[in-house]
């Protein structure tokens, strides 16, 4: 008889907690939600954000706040979302170039990329574009490229830190073209091309929408983009694969995660929201002024792919013996 107690209890609170999880995830969100961006304003994550932000709001009624906590190569602000409630109102909007590349960067990071986190939707697919000031004497990668090798060591490429994505594109270039040029670490991608663009530094990898305008407004020059193929946002501008290097090909995600034991539910509805917004005309066109592609997943896909981004990127790293001292 105290078994049949036992296990009725038990029941009950089972089916309680059903109840209370359904019925949190259909009222989510009832207040304000932030969306942590770990990189600086004006960047690639910032622009997608906003916009994510502003057309969720529109969806669920509520406010969205986008909070830029950059720093430590994104530790800083990825860190916060690590260790706020797992309820759902407070996301870390980031990219692969963070998420996954510092495990393999900081022995001691203050959480673990994979398993402090609950991957909810990735948004967007972009690659970066190799940008130069107009008066560098190369017109395209094979001219850049000829001209390091005259000036070994004199030529230098800026990036938004040590262990960013475009610093390890720069690392990368330098390996398949067996060049020696100097990297020039920035706080953050902004500070990075306005140099670029003084003239205190020669080039610089930067993604599409972080570079786009000054290309448009001819104070860079691209000369290669990373994808595998170009973009129809700079049709002109030849892939790196197609310039000499077979099989050159990285488009990072961007993506929004969630303290880890986020409510399986909300995560579920944040998801299935995010990926009908990416269907939405207004957003396919936004993304494509910007040189990216909606890129929509599930939960699990996107957990799949944050691990395997880890191991490829450690594998980058120890290719280029990239150390941050």
């Amino acid at each position: 008889m105290k078994v049949l107690r036992i296990s009725a209890v038990a029941a009950m609170l089972a089916c309680c907690c059903m109840i209370h999880t359904s019925t949190s995830a259909e009222q989510f969100p009832s207040r304000v939600v932030k969306f942590l961006v770990p990189q600086t304003a004006g960047g690639a994550t910032d622009v997608f954000a906003r916009k994510l932000a502003q057309m969720l709001s529109e969806r669920w009624g509520q406010p969205i706040i986008v909070e830029n906590r950059a720093g430590a190569a994104g530790v800083l602000g990825t860190d916060v979302v690590a260790k706020s409630a797992a309820d759902g109102y407070t996301l870390l909007v980031t990219y692969a170039g963070s998420q996954a590349v510092n495990p393999s960067l900081y022995p001691n990071l203050p959480f673990d990329s994979v398993k402090d986190f609950q991957p909810i939707a990735t948004l967007a697919r972009t690659p970066f574009l190799l940008v130069v000031n107009p008066k560098l004497p190369a017109k395209d990668l094979r001219e850049f490229i000829a001209l390091a090798r005259q000036k070994p060591g004199i030529l230098t490429f800026a990036s938004s830190g040590i262990g960013s994505v475009n610093h390890l594109l720069g690392e990368m270039l330098k390996v398949q073209a067996g060049i020696n040029i100097l990297h020039v670490p920035y706080r953050g991608v902004a500070p990075a091309i306005a140099d670029v663009i003084a003239r205190h530094v020669d080039s610089a990898f930067s993604s599409v929408p972080s570079v786009l305008g000054n290309i448009g407004g001819g104070q860079v020059r691209a000369l290669a983009v990373s994808s595998a193929k170009r973009v129809a946002v700079a049709p002109d501008v030849p892939a790196i694969a197609e310039s000499g290097f077979p099989g050159f090909d990285i488009n990072p995600w961007w993506g929004i995660l969630a303290p880890a034991w986020t409510d399986t539910a909300v995560v579920r509805r944040i998801n299935g929201n995010v990926n009908e917004v990416l269907q939405d005309k207004d957003l396919i066109d936004f993304l494509a002024t910007q040189g990216a592609e909606p890129f929509a997943t599930s939960p699990d896909e996107f957990l799949a792919i944050l691990k395997s981004d880890v191991e490829e990127w450690a594998k980058v790293i120890k290719a280029a013996d990239v150390k941050l001292n």
